[in-house]
């Protein structure tokens, strides 16, 4: 039975990331998830009316989401029970202006976000997703609306070269210039030229072009981005080119997520850090809060916040050093009672657990780990200390968990 249990969490897992390629979609995935659950959804844009024994979360951005469940004996001044996690991982992002033409390639100009092993981001078959915004028009008036984008097939891939023009790739390292070498691949110029795809303009230049065989009109986003890459998000998110005005699109690979090895004791994915503990937390509030007697006799409020740009630093508008977090316990405090002097009180009174992977020991490099600190697979759950306090460990949080 307990098996059963593991394979059926490992499957929603997969499930998980497999829906989550980028920061935007992991949280538009655990709206889903919140809402099958009974959760509302409420904007820090509107005055909140909360009430004790409901459950709600709200957004930053669409890439930050924080969840909270309000105990049936919640009064303000009481404690909140939070996990903390991200929705970022390290990856290659387009740039605002991404067309590249060099060689007879149409190639798409990245840059480094986080601290990746950029190496491993070669000859992989790769394809792009994130968000758009998106003109459109109705009865005369004019809005836009964020609309998410996923391209499913391998559209682009960073090359690696040939041995016989590197002979010192094996003794020396493979050493990647992130500014040169780490372009993805997206077509030929003369490919695209005969299929009449891409036409070369200036930022001036509005003309019609035929992309298989319908008429597109490229505008000024055309002098930035190929119009090849916006062809195919246009038809992917069902609009034409024009009315895109901009986007955040990152490079992501289009190899599932899967259970594996031998025993299918591992998890083949990337964007574990921190998708995992991700899911990890949202499913424990779900299943801590899915039915009325979970919230009968609590006296605080059980969160989870999912923050964007924690591989940055966490310094933005929706990082975990912004005032999302403390805008949260402020609001929910205040709902129930003005009186601000109980919201330092609740803070004083909770308790949060700063969720993140950890590296556990590699078989071949051990030496990597101290011999008497060498967290192991099928271990349990790993808790980290710092002396210089990178880590919040001590003494009393440690016996806690």
């Amino acid at each position: 039975m307990q098996k059963m249990q593991e394979n059926s969490v490992a499957s929603e897992l997969i499930n998980f990331l497999n829906a989550s390629p980028t920061a935007f979609h992991a949280v538009e995935e655990a709206k889903r998830r919140l809402r099958n659950a009974g959760y509302e959804q409420v904007t820090e844009r509107q005055d909140w009316d909360l009430e004790a024994g409901k459950r709600y979360f709200f957004t930053r951005n669409h890439s930050t989401i924080v969840a909270f469940a309000i105990g049936n004996k919640f009064e303000a001044g009481n404690g909140f029970y939070i996990v903390g996690a991200h929705t970022d991982s390290p990856c290659l992002k387009l740039k605002p202006v991404s067309k590249v033409t060099k060689g007879g390639y149409l190639k798409v100009g990245v840059q480094t976000y986080g601290s990746g092993l950029w190496h491993t981001w070669f000859d992989r078959d790769l394809t792009v997703a994130g968000r758009v915004i998106v003109k459109e028009e109705k009865d005369g008036s004019v809005s836009y609306s964020h609309r998410l984008v996923r391209i499913e097939e391998p559209i682009l891939r960073v090359p690696t070269i040939a041995i016989h023009l590197d002979r010192n790739v094996n003794s020396d390292g493979f050493k990647v210039n992130t500014e040169t070498q780490l372009l993805p691949v997206l077509a030929t110029s003369i490919k695209t030229e005969l299929n009449k795809a891409v036409a070369e303009r200036g930022p001036a230049n509005s003309e019609e072009i035929q992309v298989d065989g319908k008429k597109s009109d490229v505008g000024m986003i055309n002098s930035k981005h190929h119009s090849l890459v916006l062809e195919m998000i246009a038809n992917q998110i069902g609009c034409k080119v024009d009315d895109i005005c901009d986007f955040e699109l990152q490079v992501c690979d289009t190899q599932s997520s899967v259970i594996a090895g031998a025993a299918k004791e591992f998890i083949f994915s990337g964007r574990l850090d921190n998708l995992c503990s991700s899911f990890c937390s949202l499913k424990a509030l779900i299943d801590a809060t899915s039915t009325e007697s979970d919230l009968k006799d609590e006296s605080g409020v059980r969160m989870v916040a999912l923050f964007d740009h924690e591989e940055v630093g966490s310094d933005s508008a929706q990082g975990a050093g912004s005032p999302v977090m403390l805008d949260a316990l402020s609001r929910i405090t205040s709902s129930f009672d003005s009186d601000s002097k109980l919201l330092p009180k609740a803070i004083q009174m909770s308790y949060l657990v700063s969720a993140d992977m950890a590296h556990a020991l590699h078989p071949n490099y051990m030496d990597k780990h101290e011999d008497n600190h060498q967290p192991k697979l099928h271990g349990g759950l790993v808790i980290k200390h710092n002396a210089n306090q990178r880590y919040a460990t001590n003494a009393v949080t440690s016996f806690f968990i």
